[in-house]
């Protein structure tokens, strides 16, 4: 199975919503490797890799997030799945 990695960049209504214990547990039942984490102007960031169409499902989520959220925007950059570490964090 093909691997793929994004850098993703969610705006909105996202911080206070127990976004990032959302996304990991999602990123946690699609098996993927990577992390997530709170920016200073009110984003969400999260590094994303594995199977091809699991982080590809994974963004598509990351646009409706948890139900309190409120997302306006999804960026996302390719990145090299090999360079994202084991697991799924949630970074300070």
């Amino acid at each position: 199975m093909r691997e793929t990695g994004f850098h993703v960049r969610v705006t909105g209504r996202v911080q206070g919503v127990a976004y990032r214990a959302w996304a990991r547990a999602e990123a946690e039942v699609q098996g993927l490797r990577g992390w997530v984490r709170n920016r200073g102007d009110g984003s969400v960031e999260a590094l994303l890799a594995g199977p091809e169409e699991k982080v590809k499902a994974m963004v598509l989520a990351m646009s409706e997030g948890p139900g309190a959220a409120r997302v306006t925007d999804v960026f996302t950059d390719p990145v090299d799945p090999a360079t994202v570490p084991p697991g799924f964090t949630i970074r300070p």
